[in-house]
Protein backbone atom coordinates (compact mmCIF):
# COMPACT_ATOMS: atom_id res chain seq x y z
CA UNK A 1 0.00 0.00 0.00
CA UNK A 2 1.35 3.43 -0.96
CA UNK A 3 1.87 6.14 1.70
CA UNK A 4 -0.84 8.36 0.21
CA UNK A 5 -3.30 5.44 0.20
CA UNK A 6 -2.54 4.74 3.87
CA UNK A 7 -3.02 8.41 4.77
CA UNK A 8 -6.29 8.53 2.80
CA UNK A 9 -7.52 5.39 4.58
CA UNK A 10 -6.74 6.99 7.95
CA UNK A 11 -8.52 10.22 6.96
CA UNK A 12 -11.60 8.19 5.97
CA UNK A 13 -11.54 6.39 9.33
CA UNK A 14 -11.23 9.68 11.22
CA UNK A 15 -14.06 11.30 9.23
CA UNK A 16 -16.28 8.26 9.86
CA UNK A 17 -15.99 8.87 13.61
CA UNK A 18 -19.11 10.37 15.17
CA UNK A 19 -18.60 14.06 15.90
CA UNK A 20 -15.66 14.59 13.53
CA UNK A 21 -16.06 17.34 10.95
CA UNK A 22 -12.92 18.45 9.05
CA UNK A 23 -9.42 17.00 8.66
CA UNK A 24 -6.08 18.50 7.68
CA UNK A 25 -2.69 16.83 7.08
CA UNK A 26 0.08 18.91 8.65
CA UNK A 27 3.15 19.78 6.59
CA UNK A 28 6.65 20.40 8.00
CA UNK A 29 5.98 24.13 8.41
CA UNK A 30 2.80 23.38 10.38
CA UNK A 31 4.69 20.97 12.63
CA UNK A 32 7.34 23.60 13.39
CA UNK A 33 4.68 26.23 14.10
CA UNK A 34 2.76 23.89 16.44
CA UNK A 35 6.02 23.06 18.24
CA UNK A 36 6.71 26.79 18.78
CA UNK A 37 3.14 27.55 19.89
CA UNK A 38 3.10 24.66 22.36
CA UNK A 39 6.43 25.75 23.82
CA UNK A 40 5.03 29.25 24.43
CA UNK A 41 1.79 27.85 25.86
CA UNK A 42 3.65 25.83 28.52
CA UNK A 43 3.99 28.89 30.74
CA UNK A 44 0.47 30.23 30.32
CA UNK A 45 -1.87 27.80 32.06
CA UNK A 46 -4.01 28.13 35.17
CA UNK A 47 -4.03 31.91 34.76
CA UNK A 48 -0.27 31.99 35.27
CA UNK A 49 -0.37 29.96 38.50
CA UNK A 50 0.97 26.81 36.88
CA UNK A 51 2.88 25.46 33.92
CA UNK A 52 1.77 23.20 31.11
CA UNK A 53 3.25 19.97 29.84
CA UNK A 54 1.43 18.79 26.72
CA UNK A 55 3.01 15.36 26.58
CA UNK A 56 0.44 14.27 24.01
CA UNK A 57 1.50 16.91 21.48
CA UNK A 58 5.17 16.17 22.14
CA UNK A 59 4.52 12.52 21.24
CA UNK A 60 2.40 13.36 18.18
CA UNK A 61 5.15 15.62 16.81
CA UNK A 62 7.55 12.64 16.83
CA UNK A 63 5.39 10.79 14.27
CA UNK A 64 5.80 10.67 10.48
CA UNK A 65 2.22 11.65 9.63
CA UNK A 66 0.14 14.12 11.61
CA UNK A 67 -3.52 14.85 10.95
CA UNK A 68 -5.57 17.52 12.69
CA UNK A 69 -9.33 17.19 12.91
CA UNK A 70 -12.18 19.27 14.23
CA UNK A 71 -14.93 17.90 16.41
CA UNK A 72 -18.41 18.94 17.45
CA UNK A 73 -20.40 18.20 20.60
CA UNK A 74 -21.16 14.64 19.40
CA UNK A 75 -17.51 13.61 19.56
CA UNK A 76 -16.68 11.26 22.42
CA UNK A 77 -13.37 12.14 24.07
CA UNK A 78 -10.91 9.31 24.70
CA UNK A 79 -11.04 7.58 28.05
CA UNK A 80 -9.28 9.73 30.59
CA UNK A 81 -7.62 11.10 32.29
CA UNK A 82 -7.25 13.84 29.70
CA UNK A 83 -5.82 16.34 32.21
CA UNK A 84 -3.57 15.49 35.17
CA UNK A 85 -2.34 17.96 37.78
CA UNK A 86 1.18 17.20 39.04
CA UNK A 87 3.28 18.79 41.76
CA UNK A 88 6.59 17.61 43.20
CA UNK A 89 6.33 14.58 40.86
CA UNK A 90 3.05 13.48 42.41
CA UNK A 91 -0.44 13.43 40.93
CA UNK A 92 -2.60 15.95 42.83
CA UNK A 93 -5.66 15.84 40.59
CA UNK A 94 -7.20 14.59 37.37
CA UNK A 95 -10.36 14.70 35.32
CA UNK A 96 -12.78 11.79 35.73
CA UNK A 97 -15.65 11.10 33.34
CA UNK A 98 -17.08 7.87 34.74
CA UNK A 99 -20.20 8.90 36.73
CA UNK A 100 -19.87 5.97 39.15
CA UNK A 101 -16.22 6.76 39.88
CA UNK A 102 -17.11 10.44 40.39
CA UNK A 103 -19.77 9.45 42.95
CA UNK A 104 -17.21 7.30 44.78
CA UNK A 105 -14.77 10.22 44.81
CA UNK A 106 -17.44 12.54 46.26
CA UNK A 107 -17.84 10.15 49.21
CA UNK A 108 -14.10 10.07 49.94
CA UNK A 109 -12.95 12.66 52.47
CA UNK A 110 -9.50 12.87 50.84
CA UNK A 111 -10.97 13.93 47.49
CA UNK A 112 -12.56 17.18 46.42
CA UNK A 113 -14.75 17.00 43.30
CA UNK A 114 -15.36 20.08 41.15
CA UNK A 115 -17.46 19.21 38.12
CA UNK A 116 -15.59 16.29 36.62
CA UNK A 117 -12.27 17.21 38.22
CA UNK A 118 -10.97 15.40 41.30
CA UNK A 119 -8.34 16.95 43.60
CA UNK A 120 -6.50 14.65 46.01
CA UNK A 121 -6.33 16.73 49.18
CA UNK A 122 -3.52 14.80 50.87
CA UNK A 123 -1.31 15.31 47.80
CA UNK A 124 -1.77 19.07 47.57
CA UNK A 125 1.15 20.83 49.27
CA UNK A 126 0.75 23.69 51.71
CA UNK A 127 0.68 27.19 50.13
CA UNK A 128 4.26 27.97 51.25
CA UNK A 129 5.50 24.84 49.43
CA UNK A 130 3.41 25.59 46.34
CA UNK A 131 5.58 28.63 45.62
CA UNK A 132 8.62 26.36 45.32
CA UNK A 133 7.10 24.29 42.53
CA UNK A 134 4.01 25.38 40.59
CA UNK A 135 1.36 22.89 39.60
CA UNK A 136 2.02 21.29 36.23
CA UNK A 137 -1.00 20.69 34.02
CA UNK A 138 -0.18 17.53 32.08
CA UNK A 139 -2.08 16.66 28.91
CA UNK A 140 -1.12 13.01 28.38
CA UNK A 141 -1.01 11.22 25.04
CA UNK A 142 -4.18 9.26 24.28
CA UNK A 143 -5.06 6.27 22.15
CA UNK A 144 -7.05 6.58 18.93
CA UNK A 145 -8.74 3.27 18.23
CA UNK A 146 -10.10 4.44 14.86
CA UNK A 147 -6.56 4.90 13.53
CA UNK A 148 -4.79 2.12 15.47
CA UNK A 149 -6.71 -0.56 13.58
CA UNK A 150 -5.73 0.78 10.12
CA UNK A 151 -3.38 -1.33 7.99
CA UNK A 152 0.30 -0.35 7.82
CA UNK A 153 -0.04 2.12 10.72
CA UNK A 154 1.99 2.00 13.96
CA UNK A 155 2.74 4.11 17.04
CA UNK A 156 -0.58 5.98 16.91
CA UNK A 157 -1.09 8.77 19.43
CA UNK A 158 -3.86 11.34 19.90
CA UNK A 159 -3.46 14.74 21.57
CA UNK A 160 -5.38 17.85 22.40
CA UNK A 161 -3.61 21.05 21.28
CA UNK A 162 -3.25 24.20 23.38
CA UNK A 163 -5.47 27.19 22.59
CA UNK A 164 -2.83 28.92 20.40
CA UNK A 165 -2.28 25.71 18.41
CA UNK A 166 -6.04 25.21 18.11
CA UNK A 167 -6.37 28.75 16.73
CA UNK A 168 -3.50 28.17 14.30
CA UNK A 169 -5.04 24.91 13.04
CA UNK A 170 -8.42 26.57 12.53
CA UNK A 171 -6.75 29.36 10.53
CA UNK A 172 -4.86 26.99 8.20
CA UNK A 173 -8.05 24.95 7.79
CA UNK A 174 -9.97 28.11 6.93
CA UNK A 175 -12.35 27.78 9.89
CA UNK A 176 -13.72 30.36 12.28
CA UNK A 177 -14.07 29.65 16.00
CA UNK A 178 -17.37 27.96 16.74
CA UNK A 179 -19.04 27.13 20.04
CA UNK A 180 -18.84 23.44 20.79
CA UNK A 181 -16.13 22.81 18.22
CA UNK A 182 -12.68 21.55 19.19
CA UNK A 183 -9.53 20.23 17.57
CA UNK A 184 -7.44 17.12 18.07
CA UNK A 185 -4.22 15.98 16.44
CA UNK A 186 -3.39 12.36 15.70
CA UNK A 187 0.05 11.17 14.71
CA UNK A 188 1.25 7.81 13.42
CA UNK A 189 4.11 6.09 11.66
CA UNK A 190 3.73 4.12 8.45
CA UNK A 191 5.09 0.58 8.60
Amino acid sequence: MECQDIIQDVICRIKATKGVEDTYVLNEGDKEKIFELEKKAEGAVLMGMGVGDNRGIKEVLKRQVIIAFTTNMDYVWPEGPNVILMQFGEKVGEDVYDPEKLEECKKCKDMMVMGNFVIYRSSVPKPKDAKKEPITVVLPPQSCKEVECASNVADTVLASPSTPSDEYLRSVMGLKPSIGQGTFIVGFNIC
